[in-house]
């Protein structure tokens, strides 16, 4: 991973957003990286991440994400700990950010699947990104329905039955 891309030190808090799923850990897991490849591969989600200077604007490595990979476009997966926990880092010209997912036992066969933002938006450039997507709470639904299609897809029945 390049010297830029790594972080030493947390960013400072954004939000958190969770939802509860009805399958196992496993299924989350696939669910939320198909999730993910479809949100952030999407021909508007690569010209975005290019239009404000995404250090990764490109996918590539293996599905589900393993550290180290530019996982999709606009990140770069830090840490990847299969059914637990999964780390995206990123920065482009207004922000640096984490995107860090937990996945929590909830009981049997029931997953909490929380996403928590950290990022830094330097200067005044940064400030008025910052009002843009988080201010006006774009982040925030963009956020919830990632989570919504990984619950979605972990309870499919298809999935559930085999």
């Amino acid at each position: 991973m390049d010297a830029p891309m790594r972080r030493r030190t947390p960013l400072p808090y954004v939000d958190e957003h969770t939802i509860l799923v009805e399958a196992d850990a496993d299924e989350v897991w696939w669910a939320l990286a198909e999730a993910l490849d479809w949100a952030f591969s999407r021909p508007a989600a690569v010209r975005y991440a290019k239009l404000v200077g995404c250090a990764d604007h490109t996918a590539s490595g293996p599905r589900p994400p393993v550290e180290g990979a530019t996982t999709f476009p606009g990140f770069r997966t830090l840490t990847a700990i299969p059914a637990r926990q999964l780390t995206l880092l990123g920065r482009h010209r207004f922000s640096s950010y984490t995107l860090t997912f937990h996945l929590e036992a909830a009981g049997p066969d029931h997953v909490r699947l929380r996403a928590e933002t950290r990022a830094a938006f330097p200067g005044p450039a940064g400030g008025l990104y910052r009002l843009l997507t988080v201010g006006t709470g774009t982040h925030a639904k963009l956020t919830r329905r990632l989570l919504t299609t990984a619950r979605l897809q972990a309870e499919r029945p298809w999935r559930r039955a085999g």
